[in-house]
């Protein structure tokens, strides 16, 4: 990437005086292309009266730099010398400690590292952690998948209530330090996600109860019925949530336009690409880490015979969130020391104002008056405003809908593949990632990079975006097929071998009755006839078990599956059935596609919603933007998805008379219901695409829409220097 367009240098070579006039032997347009940035002491607005007129496209909108050569000159030759370029806050630290050591992080790629490790982290909590340890927290705390969603849900509720607020004021004030706020505020939320943890007691299970069989005793046929009252910890986990969402709310709009407006137009979509993989790829890590952590036992400190093939077994679900805290203090520091602006980045305010000077519109005008935006005043107009642009509503509502499926599948994907491909889930959770890591990321860094190759401008940005969308509705109907269902006795098929009507449980069987088997105490074991039983005392198991040299519980002896096999003596062994699901590549595959030309559109669609405003307006179109995004899709898409997985609960856990937490769910309906909500979101962004081409084609959206705020592909918006020499 070329380094002069990136405004990476402190100190750039300037004439030692002020010349009124360049002779083309001062200038050479081989040097790099280098751009002069302002001075301390020069404005933007003194130069282009000193040169050109603003609207005009003909003329440089700053004076060519010298030969190269003459650069490395020293002023003791009279030739140039070294003077800031910026102003003097322009410098990286803390108040008035601006250490020199530190100036060499002062420039757009030192920002966009910080930046970048901000953004993963975030997506590492939000996106990654909450989704791994959500089956997790649901059985450890007696929660139901609609208040599990209701959990995930609240980090966007937060970021609702708060963008406006942010966007706008923050929009016109010190960025970094805006951001830097925000992430501490992000790793407070870490810390009190965590807190249940350390606050709710151990957790004990008894292992010896209701495991193996054994005579009915009178005074043993159950167990005490008590409300453990942890589901209210639910609270802290949505406090946690919303900690989550205040501190996240400045990354996604004035991380992007701080980037936009220090970087060249035509590679802030790179840089901008650059940040949202980093966003994509915390997802993937979170799902790695927190899969991770669920192979530990969540008391780290004790010793259990529980297993993770067990339903009972809760993994460490709170280190990463502990771990994730306390990074997040160190990544705020430095992003706290940068500048309101990066030095050289006043180059770009220009080229930005030629951009949209050549909207002529009122409102266009009235927004690029320097005064607009400085008060609570202003809001109603700017609000105003970015309602009557209609592609810019309609990329909003095209947003919504993707951001719909993305909540949605990114919480319940992992307990989508547990059910299918009878997984764990931390087996589950690790899968999904390895899906994310490549479809996510990749899709992400790769849609940016397009965009800039191909210089994609007004249509042919919504062309892609339709191509891509229309692509992953394709590859949607990959959910008509599913994994069939491991059969499982008294629940999916009977003991004698019928299939079981639908919601109807006959755990009780002749092999089995002479035990007192309770219901309560759910610990599936895999029969050595392939079929599943509720528990090894529903299998007709005696009590105790073998351990394989590998760790896997071995019941022998067991009644219920002795009638199914010919020879030999029935066993059975913890842990669910290993799946043989022929299907599993295909799913997988198609999920892949779904997944990554969902996230190849991000980066256009949103480098159209950047070029559809004013240059004022970014931070709270962004704003605007996320709030709509996250009120129609964000909000209640894991809602919406968990009402609808809970309808393909098979077996609930009973707690007291209550359901608690879904055991086995039918995966025919999981599917079903999967493909229905995909078609139907996937369809009406489709829809929304298409009006917006439409609309931007007409002849009003072209005067005073996309394109005419988007750059021209020609390199005179972009690099001032390469303009015609003889205009100088």
């Amino acid at each position: 990437m070329p380094q002069h367009a990136m405004g990476d240098k402190h100190f750039l070579p300037l004439p030692k005086h002020v010349f009124t006039s360049a002779s083309p032997a001062a200038t050479d347009s081989g040097c790099g292309g280098c751009d002069t940035p302002l001075s301390s002491r020069a404005s933007p607005a003194s130069l282009r009266s000193a040169h050109s007129p603003l609207g005009s496209s003909s003329q440089p909108l700053f004076e060519p730099q010298v030969e190269k050569q003459r650069s490395s000159q020293t002023a003791r030759g009279g030739e140039v010398q070294y003077v800031s370029a910026g102003p003097k806050n322009a410098l990286c630290g803390w108040r008035a400690f601006t250490p020199k050591c530190l100036q060499v992080f002062n420039t757009p790629k030192g920002f966009l590292f910080f930046l970048c490790a901000a953004s993963f982290l975030q997506g590492m909590i939000v996106n990654g952690f909450i989704n791994t340890v959500i089956t997790s927290i649901e059985q450890r705390f007696d929660l139901h998948s609609y208040q599990s969603g209701l959990i995930a849900s609240s980090y966007d509720i937060a970021a609702c209530l708060c963008l406006t607020f942010v966007s706008y004021f923050g929009g016109n004030g010190h960025k970094p330090r805006w951001l830097g706020w925000g992430v501490l505020v992000l790793g407070i939320g870490s810390l009190v996600f965590a807190m249940p943890h350390f606050t709710a007691g151990h957790y004990e299970v008894d292992m010896d109860q209701g495991v193996g069989a054994g005579a009915c005793q009178a005074n043993g046929s159950h167990v005490e019925c008590t409300d453990s009252g942890l589901s209210s910890y639910r609270l802290v986990f949505m406090l946690g949530q919303l900690l989550h969402g205040v501190g996240a709310t400045p990354l996604y709009t004035l991380g992007v336009t701080y980037l936009d407006e220090n970087v060249k137009s035509s590679y802030s979509p790179i840089y901008i690409a650059i940040f949202y993989t980093a966003a994509i790829l915390g997802p993937a890590a979170g799902y790695l880490i927190g899969g991770a952590m669920l192979n530990i036992y969540t008391e780290v400190s004790q010793r259990t015979d529980l297993t993770t093939d067990s339903p009972l077994w809760v993994g460490a679900w709170w280190i990463g969130f502990v771990g994730a805290g306390i990074i997040a203090f160190l990544i705020a520091i430095p992003i706290l020391g940068y500048p309101r602006q990066l030095p050289g980045s006043q180059r770009y305010v220009v080229m930005r104002a030629t951009e949209t000077q050549q909207l002529k519109d009122h409102s266009h005008r009235t927004v690029s008056n320097p005064a607009f935006g400085k008060t609570v005043r202003d809001l109603p107009l700017s609000i105003w405003l970015l309602l009557r642009n209609p592609t810019f509503i309609l990329l909003c509502l095209a947003g919504a809908t993707e951001a719909t499926l993305i909540a949605g599948m990114s919480t319940f994907g992992p307990k989508f593949f547990e059910a299918q491909f009878s997984l764990s889930a931390s087996e589950a959770a690790t899968l999904f990632g390895y899906l994310v890591v490549p479809a996510g990321g990749g899709g992400t860094l790769l849609g940016g990079f397009l965009v800039n190759r191909f210089k994609l401008r007004g249509s042919g940005i919504i062309r892609f975006c339709l191509f891509c969308t229309s692509t992953s509705l394709l590859a949607f109907f990959v959910f008509l097929t599913h994994c069939p269902n491991m059969p499982m006795a008294g629940v999916t098929t009977s003991y004698v071998g019928s299939p079981l009507p639908e919601g109807h449980l006959d755990l009780k069987a002749a092999c089995n009755a002479i035990y007192c088997c309770q219901a309560e105490h759910y610990s599936p074991v895999c029969g050595s006839d392939g079929i599943m039983y509720y528990s090894p005392c529903y299998a007709g198991c005696p009590a105790g078990a073998e351990t394989d040299p590998v760790g896997q519980k071995i019941y022998r002896g067991c009644s219920c599956v002795l009638e199914k096999v010919s020879s030999g003596l029935g066993n059975a062994t913890a842990g669910k059935c290993t799946s043989t699901c022929q299907r599993k590549p295909l799913l997988l595959a198609l999920v892949f596609v779904v997944i990554i030309f969902t996230f190849l559109s991000s980066i256009p669609a949103l480098t159209a919603t950047l070029r559809c405003v004013c240059d004022q307006q970014r931070s709270f179109a962004l704003g605007i933007q996320w709030i709509v995004v996250r009120t129609l899709g964000s909000i209640p898409g894991p809602i919406a998805f968990g009402w609808v997985i809970d309808k393909a609960c098979l077996l609930w856990q009973d707690q007291c008379g209550h359901q608690g937490s879904c055991y086995v769910y039918q995966n025919e309906a999981m599917s079903r219901y999967m493909l229905i909500a995909g078609l139907t979101f996937k369809v009406l962004g489709f829809i929304f695409f298409v009006t917006a081409y439409f609309l931007y084609k007409s002849p009003k959206a072209s005067s005073d829409g996309l394109e005419t705020s988007l750059p021209s592909q020609s390199s005179a918006s972009d690099n001032p220097t390469e303009q015609p020499q003889s205009n100088v």
